[in-house]
């Protein structure tokens, strides 16, 4: 049973305190069967894409009912559209493209997960692909759900995954010429000084220290 602040039980903690006890262990590689309706989801994509399954998809990931599979860059349009086209999966609408950087994670330290929705048959399934930070290439997705086109412009900008085949990798939020990828662990925290009412109030890094 979940555990939050005040001997809260039975619900999600949203109130910063740090300590709230999650349930259920997480499995980093699951394996068949998954359960209903993840069996049937990867026995179409396995039929779907064929003999080249076994280097496109590197492990399959089942948590809290969501169905997460992981993905050779090189193989991912192969599999976006395979979840898009196949009638048995109709995975029409991509939800957006968000990026993950886990330093520890060497030689995988930048992640692009895509979010896809099934109206057609009322499922959802994230697709994961991981890359290095020293080759943080991983190939377009607008040509296959054209709205992704912000969505990769977005995740550039914050986390520095380069998306090989877009028609316009510019920044979206930051300024052109901003140095960094401002949501990355490593980066710095900073900040500017702001003025309120004739208070100055210093960044980030700047401030007094109580610990």
């Amino acid at each position: 049973m979940p555990r939050g602040m005040f001997g809260v039980r039975g619900s999600g903690d949203t109130s910063g305190y740090g300590r709230f006890a999650p349930p259920i262990a997480r499995s980093d590689t699951a394996s068949r069967p998954y359960g209903e309706p993840f069996d049937t989801v990867m026995d179409a994509l396995e039929d779907a894409l064929g003999p080249t399954t076994t280097d496109a998809v590197e492990r399959v990931v089942t948590h809290r009912g969501e169905l997460t599979v992981h993905v050779a860059r090189n193989h991912l349009p192969a599999v976006l559209s395979a979840l898009r086209d196949t009638e048995s999966l109709r995975f029409e609408l991509c939800l957006g493209v968000s990026g993950v950087h886990v330093p520890a994670d060497t030689g995988r330290e930048l992640h692009a997960v895509y979010h896809l929705s099934s109206l057609t048959h009322g499922r959802r399934i994230r697709v994961e692909v991981s890359v290095p930070d020293s080759d943080p290439h991983v190939p377009s997705s607008c040509g296959i759900y054209p709205t992704n086109d912000w969505h990769e412009r977005e995740t550039y900008d914050f986390f520095g995954i380069l998306f090989d085949g877009h028609p316009s990798l510019t920044r979206i939020e930051m300024p052109d010429d901003w140095e960094g990828h401002p949501q990355r662990k490593d980066y710095p925290l900073g900040g500017i000084p702001v003025q309120f009412h004739g208070a100055t109030i210093p960044p980030p890094d700047q401030r007094r220290s109580y610990s």
